[in-house]
């Protein structure tokens, strides 16, 4: 399996250091900031929960899980008709316009414009604007399909014992127990210290990552194995100082600057590799 959408900040290319640095063994697995599910569908784990506060993202799984079947029919409208209109890039507007005006309905047709929009905007790009709608130009590319019709399906029948949440990410890891295993992919703390990027309109700030490294600590003391990945500053190394960290050199190519393309994320964990 792989992820079917691509998400800002998504884990493909640290999966081969997280893989590595996993517990020896753990019994559930949790995972409260899902955003395209990378290292999910790598471990397919027999037990999980995954959670985001993108309530437009949790009904894409949702329906994904539940109407598999319905979900290709509709993409593949939604291909075809990409593929023939001549004026390809107001076709696009037209179906992000149709998601704008829709949002919070947790439909089918709203989770396969979801999956068209991410797939045919710049770099795969998450963004709202301050009221909230979503506003990534188009990637101005004559052709490209939406899905994986084999991906969809064992998505679709993978998350058929996944529970699925759309809390906040506290409420998220509520029933681990000790011996389970929370990954966070949190949202990013800014490289720039004086100011906070949000990909959804409820945001995550300053206050939001103390409350995370708190529970964190508070998971930590319960024995349950915990692995946190984020970028590489002051504020991450200082807020999880006596824990185990470990810096990986990546690729950011969501960046539109290629100077600011090459960076330093860090992986940490309550527990030695």
């Amino acid at each position: 399996m792989k992820p079917v959408i691509k998400w800002a900040g998504g884990k493909t290319q640290l999966l081969e250091h997280i893989t590595k640095m996993l517990p020896k063994e753990y019994n559930n697995y949790f995972e409260p900031f899902i955003g395209g599910g990378a290292l999910l569908f790598e471990l397919s784990n027999k037990t999980a929960t995954i959670n985001d506060i993108n309530s437009e993202l949790i009904n894409m799984y949702i329906q994904i899980k539940e109407k598999p079947e319905e979900i290709i029919y509709y993409l593949s409208i939604l291909d075809n008709e990409h593929e023939k209109v001549v004026d390809k890039k107001s076709y696009y507007y037209d179906i992000r316009n149709k998601f704008n005006e829709n949002l919070e309905t947790n439909t089918l047709e709203q989770a396969c414009r979801l999956i068209y929009i991410n797939k045919h905007c710049f770099n795969g790009l998450y963004r709202v604007n301050s009221r909230g709608l979503f506003n990534v130009p188009f990637n101005n590319k004559k052709s490209g399909r939406s899905f994986d019709k084999k991906n969809i399906i064992e998505v679709s029948n993978y998350l058929k014992n996944v529970d699925i949440l759309n809390v906040d990410f506290e409420d998220a890891v509520k029933n681990a127990k000790k011996g389970d295993f929370v990954f966070f992919d949190s949202p990013y703390v800014p490289l720039n210290p004086t100011s906070f990027t949000d990909y959804t309109k409820e945001g995550f700030d300053y206050n939001d990552h103390i409350r995370l490294s708190k529970l964190f600590k508070k998971l930590s003391d319960c024995g349950i194995y915990c692995m946190l990945t984020n970028h590489n500053t002051e504020l991450v190394n200082k807020l999880y100082y006596d824990f185990n960290l470990y810096v990986v050199k990546v690729s950011r190519n969501i960046n539109c600057n290629a100077i600011n393309r090459k960076g330093e994320e860090i992986i940490i964990t309550n527990y030695r590799i």
